[in-house]
């Protein structure tokens, strides 16, 4: 098959690859969420491990995802978006079935780190499939619709998860993947046609890759074992050690190789570089509330997993209704504007839940307003971030840009449950538990200020990427 054929064929061919083309980039981004309403009954099945181990199951895959994004992209320009599709498929799957037949906490976490090597792979190589199925004037508002479908994986993953845990167990939020896996398989098949390979390109640096994994694991890794192993323990001076090397070394490496897996080029952008930091800032506070409000629910309030799931389904729903209107907002007034209002709308949110949510539930007095009011505040400021890191860039960065921007928001929410984790310990009884969660909530909003605080860096002036068309969507 061709490229030609793929960009000159019919109206039912293209709906096909955006079918397999979303089914790919709704399971990578649903197990960054659906995972999180399968924390408590995953400390139920793995009782003898502590907090700080099972939060690797969501850290790990994050960590992995994040880091691997940009190369994989890379990969896929080289030598085919539509083998690196389907192998990451076929790597993706076979996670899923892995995590789902776990004995033990460390098989499961290992199991999820293959998940996200799969899932790395098919992220970048889905979209460059996408786009080589449509003519260029119909790409922007077909690339929305794709970029929708991640973002209502997000909104589903608690409340699906949650039927499937109350259904049959945890194991079933992996193994759902194995049938919606098939699907794609055998629909992509028939379907999906390579774009034009660029030969010419350099090999991407895998073992820059290896080395920023290395660096962020050990960085997670120091953050979250330093209550147990002690600040000061060889273990955690360690990993910190590793850390440092790591880094320095992944910066020399990214200085030299001729395809690095972060172009440093990238950061003479002023916006890039703010949004960048903010985007990593926000996703800490993002990420450790997104799991902390499950294990209030399930740990103070008692909510079964079912209710857990319902009950946070709100904030997700509200920020995929805000999400399109933000961009389209953005590309009137500016970036900044609407940053500054969706970090401080988030703090407020936040803050509700600090001050007003207490040991007995009263769900649609204190929690529900909550959810609401940081719905309202994600959806004016995550897609509206996604913009801003490649707003500086031109057309030829764009890609490169968005995919380092996703870096910095799955590390930096990798870091994030691993603060909260910190955060709450083992408390001994439900008030000693409330106010642990409180100090999570105030964290997250202190996070959503300092994203506020840098986003006002940015250039007042900006509303697009340079040379790109207005924002249609979140």
């Amino acid at each position: 098959m061709t490229a030609t054929r793929a960009t000159g064929g019919g109206e039912k061919r293209r709906r096909a690859v955006f079918v397999v083309t979303s089914l790919g980039a709704f399971m990578a981004t649903l197990d960054l969420s659906i995972v999180n309403i399968a924390f408590p009954p995953l400390e139920a099945a793995f009782p003898g491990s502590s907090e700080a181990t099972l939060t690797w199951v969501i850290t790990g895959y994050s960590v992995v995802f994040g880091a691997l994004l940009v190369v994989a992209g890379r990969t896929a320009d080289r030598i085919g978006a539509r083998r690196v599709f389907f192998a990451g498929l076929l790597v993706f799957c076979g996670g899923s079935a892995l995590c789902g037949l776990a004995p033990w906490i460390g098989w499961l976490v290992g199991a999820r780190l293959v998940q996200a090597v799969g899932a790395a792979a098919m992220l970048p190589a889905s979209l460059g499939l996408l786009l080589v199925a449509y003519p260029v004037e119909r790409r922007s508002h077909i690339v929305a619709l794709w970029s929708g479908i991640g973002a209502l994986a997000v909104a589903t993953g608690p409340t699906l998860g949650a039927l499937l845990i109350t259904a049959f167990d945890w194991r079933a939020v992996f193994f759902v993947n194995l049938p919606v896996g098939l699907v794609a398989w055998q629909l992509g098949r028939r379907t999906l046609d390579d774009p034009p390979l660029d030969s010419d390109l350099p090999a991407p640096d895998y073992v820059g890759s290896a080395i920023l994994v290395v660096g962020l694991a050990a960085i997670v890794l120091a953050v979250s074992e330093g209550p147990d192993w002690g600040w000061g323990s060889p273990g955690v001076i360690g990993a910190a050690v590793v850390t440092v090397l790591a880094l320095a070394l992944f910066v020399r490496r990214s200085l030299h190789h001729p395809d690095p897996v972060l172009d440093l080029t990238l950061f003479r952008s002023r916006s890039f570089s703010v949004a960048g930091a903010a985007t990593f800032a926000y996703a800490m506070g993002f990420f450790a509330m997104l799991l902390g409000n499950i294990l209030f629910l399930t740990g103070v309030w008692g909510f079964t997993t079912l209710e857990a799931g319902l009950a946070v389904t709100p904030g997700p729903l509200v920020v995929a209704v805000v999400a399109g209107r933000a961009g389209k907002l953005a590309a009137r007034i500016g970036f900044r504007p609407v940053l500054l209002t969706g970090s401080l709308t988030f703090a407020i949110g936040l803050a509700w839940f600090a001050v007003v949510v207490g040991t007995t539930p009263h769900y649609f007095t204190e929690f529900f307003p909550g959810q609401l009011i940081c719905g309202l505040g994600i959806g004016l400021t995550f897609p509206v971030l996604g913009a801003a890191v490649v707003a500086g860039l031109p057309p030829a960065r764009l890609s490169l840009g968005s995919a380092v921007g996703q870096t910095w928001r799955q590390v930096g929410g990798a870091i994030g449950v691993s603060i909260m984790a910190v955060i709450l310990g083992a408390p001994a009884t439900r008030s000693a538990a409330m106010t642990r969660f409180d100090h999570v909530w105030i964290y997250a909003a202190a996070m959503a200020l300092t994203c506020g605080a840098i986003c006002l860096l940015l250039d007042r002036r900006q509303v697009r990427p340079s040379g790109a068309p207005a924002l249609k969507s979140g």
